[in-house]
């Protein structure tokens, strides 16, 4: 097995991992944080947001970012380029641009709010400022990493030799 599909291989996992992550937020952790009430959600993603920052989160997140461009860059001359190039783009517009310029300030926002000197108006306040665009954004992480992955698993089969020689015998 040659190098770049090793590393076709690898993106192929760390995408899947990341669009897994955003998905199940999407589907089940942010409809259980909803049902808290203010102070609570407030807490529980501060906590959320404090312990994401960890060595496998970092690896998968920045490690697909990297990649998705330096596979996409070894089969540039090759078919399945294109769809390489189309899942780099949707992740990193659609995820880490997203993390970087929405969701990221809106967690260092919620971080320096401190809830134990906190009225429960304020708490409100804050969780409408914050919850749904949150929500809203991490749903946009969720359909482009999913977007991602399916051009990166696209690109997987179609670099298999067994179909490029179905593709190629029509």
């Amino acid at each position: 097995m040659r190098a770049s599909n090793i590393l076709l291989i690898v993106t192929a996992t760390t995408t899947a991992l990341m669009a897994g992550l955003f998905f199940s937020y999407s589907i089940s952790v942010s409809l259980g944080l909803g049902k808290l009430n203010d102070k609570e959600f407030l807490n529980a993603m501060q906590n959320i947001n404090r312990e994401i920052q960890n060595i496998p989160f970092f690896i998968c997140f920045f490690g697909t970012l990297i990649m998705l461009p330096i596979t996409s860059f070894l089969y540039y001359k090759k078919q399945s380029f294109l769809l390489l190039f189309i899942a780099t783009l949707f992740y990193s517009l659609g995820v880490f641009a997203v993390t970087a310029f929405v969701n990221v300030p809106l967690n260092n926002k919620l971080e320096l709010f401190d809830l134990t000197n906190t009225t429960n108006a304020s708490a409100k306040q804050m969780r409408n400022i914050f919850e749904d665009r949150w929500n809203f954004w991490n749903n946009i992480r969720s359909l482009s990493s999913l977007c991602s992955l399916f051009f990166v698993i696209l690109a997987c089969v179609y670099n298999s030799p067994k179909t490029r020689k179905i593709a190629f015998d029509r």
